[in-house]
């Protein structure tokens, strides 16, 4: 546990992880409230609440480059005091708007979420050495996972206790209380070494958005894919044997698995390439379909829920190290729009394949789209092209042990991701 002794000894770093669980819970947990509050507040349908969630998810997938870019030109603190402005105005409202007026705000809503996991990633990046970071994106995806085992919970009992209304206003104040909080923390997002490179010369968006970075991004697509149909896949099988009533029971292992796999391999001294660990993961969730229970369930989370975390830290790593320290908003933004279109359409794919099928259909077809997206991330990685400066698009940066990959450290650069 050492590596992450020093990572949280790095000034700011624990304060900034902190405050950002708070505001990544609340960010878990907002598609949950509004699916809720249309079914339970409007009095709507299923599928009204899910064009709500979806004109949402659409908005976040839309706007990550959008303030990724920003947070580039103009810094994170008045981006993130912006956002948090609007998602206070547009969750105080909610309870007033009627339903086709919902669907647009939810879209800018989304368009303009505070950009948590975008600023922590950044900050993660120009804190840490390149020694440290693996540790440092291992701890950001165990909070990722934390904050997806606390907030969808926290908000299913408030639906429970508490009228729609105030779950909304709850869900938009604590949003908007992670923004202002890591907007008063101010974290650096780029270091002096970092900024003068930038003064020597600019990067545009072909140099560093190569075959290495969409390589990056297919497997964080495939990734989401894959743990979306995971999750129906869970609530078709116990829906079919009757045991419904048991999904937060698997979910909870799936989630704590996860975090004991993330903890383990930040403690690594190699690390492994993402296509691999991506594959692994989809290799283990296949065989869940042969469950039939909630017992075995929870066994098959545990072979699966090793390698989320895990896969999910090394894509953040790999972006890190890819994108110039100019860019590297856009770039993480581009990241979170891959992770939130694969979480949109996951669902819909391993549904479609359960509606053809059976449960199992699910946890193979989500299996096959990691499998897929890992092959297409390995074969994308084999042969970059040949460049001047090979660490802005050569994921496998452990081969040339004396690159620079885009002034990100001094210190030699090694996997990507």
């Amino acid at each position: 546990m050492t590596s992450y002794r020093q990572v949280l000894a790095v000034p700011g770093l624990a304060s900034l992880l902190s405050v950002s669980l708070i505001a990544r819970a609340a960010l878990a947990a907002d598609m949950m409230t509004l699916t809720l509050y249309v079914v339970l507040g409007l009095h709507m349908s299923y599928a009204a609440a899910g064009s709500a969630a979806a004109a949402l998810t659409t908005g976040l997938a839309l706007g990550g480059p959008l303030l990724g870019r920003l947070i580039d030109r103009r810094g994170a603190r008045g981006v993130l005091l912006l956002t948090a402005a609007v998602q206070v105005a547009f969750w105080l409202c909610v309870p007033v708007l009627a339903y086709p007026v919902l669907l647009p705000a939810a879209f800018a809503a989304g368009l303009l979420m505070v950009p948590a996991q975008l600023v922590t990633r950044q900050a993660i990046t120009a804190a840490t050495t390149t020694g440290q970071r693996r540790a440092a994106f291992a701890l950001e995806s165990v909070q990722g996972e934390l904050s997806y085992v606390l907030g969808p919970p926290i908000v299913i009992l408030c639906a429970a206790k508490l009228s729609p209304d105030v779950m909304v206003w709850g869900a938009g104040a604590a949003i908007a209380t992670g923004g202002v909080g890591i907007a008063l923390l101010d974290p650096v997002l780029r270091t002096d070494h970092a900024m003068g490179a930038e003064h020597a010369g600019r990067h545009g968006r072909r140099e560093w958005l190569g075959k290495g970075m969409i390589a990056v991004l297919v497997m964080a697509f495939g990734a989401t894919v894959l743990l979306s149909g995971t999750e129906l896949a869970i609530i078709a099988t116990l829906k079919d044997t009757g045991q419904v009533s048991w999904a937060g029971v698997v979910v909870v292992v799936y989630g704590a698995s996860s975090i004991i796999g993330g903890l383990v391999y930040g403690t690594w001294s190699r690390p492994l390439p993402t296509w691999l660990l991506l594959g692994l993961l989809a290799v283990a969730t296949i065989p869940a379909g042969l469950a039939h229970d909630w017992h075995w369930l929870c066994v098959a989370g545990v072979g699966a829920g090793v390698f989320t975390a895990p896969t999910l830290s090394t894509v953040a790593d790999a972006v890190s190290r890819l994108a110039p320290a100019g860019v590297r908003g856009e770039a993480t933004g581009l990241q979170s729009s891959a992770l939130s279109a694969g979480f949109a359409l996951g669902a819909p794919i391993a549904g479609a394949a359960i509606d053809l099928s059976a449960p199992a259909g699910g946890f193979a077809a989500a299996g096959l789209a990691g499998l897929a997206t890992a092959l297409t991330g390995f074969l994308l990685s084999r042969r970059p092209p040949v460049r001047t400066r090979p660490g802005l698009d050569d994921p496998n940066l452990d081969q040339a042990p004396g690159l620079e990959p885009c002034g990100a450290s001094h210190s030699p650069a090694h996997t990507a991701y």
